[in-house]
């Protein structure tokens, strides 16, 4: 996804970068006062497109930062904003380094964005790796990928990017939009998530590379029990030290039963 113009430019969109524009003015709107932009916030915004969102989150903003890989679109983006309002950051998103706008202020950074739904999931975990810089996140993401992130244990859709975000976030739901908010219409229905991320003092993994792999092998199989994907990292009788039924799978356990795991499993090699 990307954001629409309102102005009625033409813009061919391009499958390969995700592009569906945003063209309802009542869904900006909305998007908008969900952001709540302060004039002198350091905010950046991915995938601007035509600049539906830009423009009126320019009415409340100094300044703002974008990220755009299309250069038709910069080109456009050149022609409308100056750059003492707009700085463009011409590349890929998931290679971009997002502390050079924050720089060596803590959580001072908020990031607004209609995510490509293609590249939705790296992209989070990138931008996962700014989190301690970062105030907040607003964005629009494909509906079934905000139900996996906010889901509680137990249900389909509570996965590794489930335990991996909420681990690093508090996260919300917001409001739905549809499909006809956008041009070209997508097949499915969207929805905007907020995130903040938690305190550091709050993330008690011992070792996030160790949480990571934890989380990934026990979801790998995820119709398999722990006893089986977790064996080569603790046995049935460590699992159950740790008040983990070794016959119990993935999708049953919470967040901070992984980081229990993780940090016995990680404790073991030291």
């Amino acid at each position: 996804m990307t954001a629409g113009n309102p102005r009625g430019v033409k813009h061919v969109p391009r499958k390969r970068f995700g592009q569906n524009f945003l063209v309802s003015s009542g869904v900006v709107a909305k998007i908008v006062v969900t952001i709540a932009p302060q004039h002198d916030d350091v905010l950046v915004e991915i995938g601007p497109g035509l600049g539906a969102l830009t423009e009126p989150l320019l009415d409340s903003l100094d300044h703002l930062h974008v990220v755009e890989i299309d250069r038709d679109l910069i080109a456009r983006l050149r022609e409308r904003f100056t750059p003492e309002r707009l700085t463009i950051h011409e590349g890929d998103a998931l290679k971009f380094d997002f502390s050079i706008l924050g720089g060596k202020q803590h959580s001072c950074l908020r990031v607004v964005g209609n995510l490509p739904y293609n590249i939705s999931t790296p992209l989070l975990f990138h931008l996962a790796e700014y989190a301690d810089q970062i105030r907040d996140m607003h964005f629009m993401l494909q509906k079934e990928v905000v139900d996996r992130m906010v889901s509680p244990p137990g249900g389909p859709e509570y996965g590794r990017l489930s335990v991996m975000l909420q681990y690093r976030y508090e996260m919300e739901r917001l409001f739905l939009v549809p499909p006809g908010a956008f041009d070209p219409a997508p097949k499915v229905a969207s929805a905007i998530v907020r995130m903040i991320p938690r305190p550091v003092s709050a993330l008690a993994a011992s070792d996030p590379t160790v949480f990571a792999k934890v989380v990934t092998a026990a979801f790998g199989q995820r119709r398999k029990m722990l006893r089986n994907t977790l064996r080569e990292m603790l046995t049935e009788a460590e699992l159950a030290a740790l008040g983990i039924q070794p016959t119990a799978r993935a999708e049953e356990l919470g967040v901070a039963e992984f980081v229990r795991i993780a940090n016995a499993a990680n404790a073991l090699t030291l």
